[in-house]
């Protein structure tokens, strides 16, 4: 048995006492019956080809299914110069604007309006489309174990935010072609750090934030896998977003990034995430989701050999 296991077991005992001495009785707590509400998820950016927009309602906690698109609404943006773009359903709740020819969605600084016109209601958001730093290169190195991990072998993506202040960003992490879902991979930064105000501008990303591209997954012995192995390959993606888009994200993370546990004892309470979304009657449906357009940076590396590692 591995040190690492050990502290593992020795902290799952420590939990199952603490349970055994707490309440014993089993509780189905019954919960009431909300309304269905309207979800818009409209995540558009400036990426070559096709731009979605879902529309869906949301259902009871314990319903073990997906959520229902939204059918039959007319789903438009528009940008400052007046340049409508028409989303059309393709699927239950799933609304695609197609470029023609070499036509891309957006164009960095200028601001767009969502409208969607569901039944006899009508629902608005706006967005600026901010500027995106490019990402100069991406590195493999050695992470020499310790006590509880073995050696890792470790990504980090280089790229330097612009000189004036203000801009907020969604880093995203695809290995294997696969992209990093887990809540707690959900990476933001504001300017080249993690909040407003760090100071952070006009220069390289910091280094929480470069090597935040790594995932960590257990193996079946409880230990954790090197995030990358010779053969991978990783692309990472820098999407702009607004400074509400940044609250909401890092809103999302907090309210599900849920590991449970004795940890949830400190946990920060559940709560309702932030929307940009409102519907244009104040005495009408409530809606939830968010609105953002963004430009787009990224590039590509595969780990091909061990030679390929830098040093730090």
């Amino acid at each position: 048995m591995t040190s690492y296991r050990l502290y593992k077991n020795i902290l799952g005992v420590l939990t199952i006492s603490f349970a055994f001495y707490s309440c014993e009785d089993v509780i189905n707590p019954e919960l009431e019956v909300a309304k269905p509400v309207l979800v818009i998820d409209a995540w558009l950016n400036n990426e070559p080809g096709a731009q979605q927009i879902k529309l869906m309602r949301t259902q009871p906690y314990f319903e073990n299914v997906l959520p229902p698109g939204v059918s039959g609404a007319v789903v438009t943006v528009t940008d400052e110069k007046g340049n409508v773009y028409s989303f059309t359903e393709t699927e239950p709740g799933v609304y695609v604007w197609t470029p023609v020819g070499n036509e891309v969605f957006g164009e960095v600084g200028l601001t767009y309006e969502l409208t969607v016109r569901e039944g006899t209601e009508t629902f608005v958001s706006t967005s600026r489309m901010g500027r995106t730093p490019a990402i100069d290169s991406l590195t493999f190195f050695l992470q020499p174990g310790g006590q509880f991990l073995d050696d890792q072998y470790q990504a980090e993506f280089w790229s330097t935010d612009p000189i004036e202040p203000n801009d907020a960003y969604w880093v995203k992490t695809f290995k294997n072609g696969e992209q990093l879902l887990k809540p707690s991979e959900i990476v933001t930064a504001y300017d080249a750090g993690f909040s407003k105000g760090g100071n952070f501008n006009g220069v390289p990303f910091i280094a929480p934030i470069r090597r935040a591209i790594n995932p960590f997954d257990e193996a079946e012995d409880g230990t954790f896998k090197s995030p990358y192995v010779v053969g991978d390959s990783v692309y990472v993606q820098i999407q702009s977003v607004t400074e509400a888009a940044f609250n909401f994200l890092n809103e999302v993370r907090i309210q599900t990034d849920r590991p449970g546990g004795f940890s949830e004892l400190f946990a920060t309470p559940l709560a309702n995430v932030s929307t940009n979304i409102e519907n244009t009657n104040s005495n009408g449906s409530t809606v939830v989701g968010f609105f953002n357009v963004g430009a787009v940076s990224g590039l590509g590396r595969k780990f091909k050999s061990l030679d390929e590692l830098s040093k730090n």
